[in-house]
């Protein structure tokens, strides 16, 4: 398994509802890195670019409008299979169908309102990656428990 990025945001109901810290504690309590970080108002043209493959779908624009109502938090999340861990700890994007102890199942009730988004697939998180970050908001480093986590034989 490859070390990979993946965007993770918290949507404005994880941020207005003061559940930042638990989500992030739960990436890294996992093994996974936080390498960028940063708290901002999306911009329309940001969240239209994102969720540019929704376009034309019924929900398009009541997402586009959650998404920009109230500032998120935007993460460059990394480690060994990083998205797929990253969409196992948020749960199924309709909260109904997540599993206690999810992100998703812990905290929500709303498909629309569902806390985080992550990206799906290694294109999809490049893609989403260079709309909300450049290269110079992503720091390399190490965790000091990285050699434990990730062993060389495995």
């Amino acid at each position: 398994m490859e070390t990979e990025q993946t965007l993770v945001l918290i949507k404005p109901d994880g941020v207005q509802r003061g559940l930042i810290g638990e989500v992030i504690a739960r990436y890294e309590h996992k093994g996974l890195k936080i390498v960028g970080m940063k708290l901002q108002q999306l911009p329309r043209n940001t969240a239209e670019a994102l969720y540019a493959v929704h376009l034309g779908k019924s929900f398009y624009d009541v997402l586009i409008e959650f998404m920009t109502s109230a500032p998120i938090v935007a993460l460059v999340i990394e480690g060994r299979g990083a998205i797929d861990l990253v969409r196992i700890i948020n749960g199924e994007t309709d909260p109904k169908e997540s599993r206690p102890g999810s992100i998703r199942g812990d905290f929500s009730v709303n498909i629309t309102h569902n806390i985080v988004h992550a990206s799906d697939s290694p294109e999809n998180a490049q893609r989403e990656l260079d709309i909300v970050f450049g290269p110079e908001e992503c720091y390399k480093y190490n965790r000091v428990d990285e050699a434990i986590l990730h062993p060389t034989i495995v």
